[in-house]
């Protein structure tokens, strides 16, 4: 498999989670207690650095009242 340049879809997943959750004003502790997720692992995925599941995307969504496929289109 090839690598596509640039950043991977983890690192553009979290930097489109952080950019949401920044500009709705939200701590990374509001946004994880809305999604009910710990802290450390919203650091992480904002970081690019965690494998989210299907089931924390869509904590995810929720969490900002979003459709998944609208959380995703912020990736491309």
């Amino acid at each position: 498999m090839t690598k596509r340049p640039g950043p991977d879809i983890r690192e553009l997943f979290g930097f489109a989670v952080k950019d949401r959750r920044e500009a709705l004003g939200w701590t990374q502790e509001e946004f994880a207690e809305r999604a009910g997720i710990h802290r450390t692992y919203l650091s992480d995925i904002e970081r690019g650095t965690r494998n989210v599941s299907l089931v924390n995307i869509e904590r995810v969504a929720l969490a900002f009242s979003l459709k998944i496929s609208e959380l995703f289109q912020n990736l491309e």
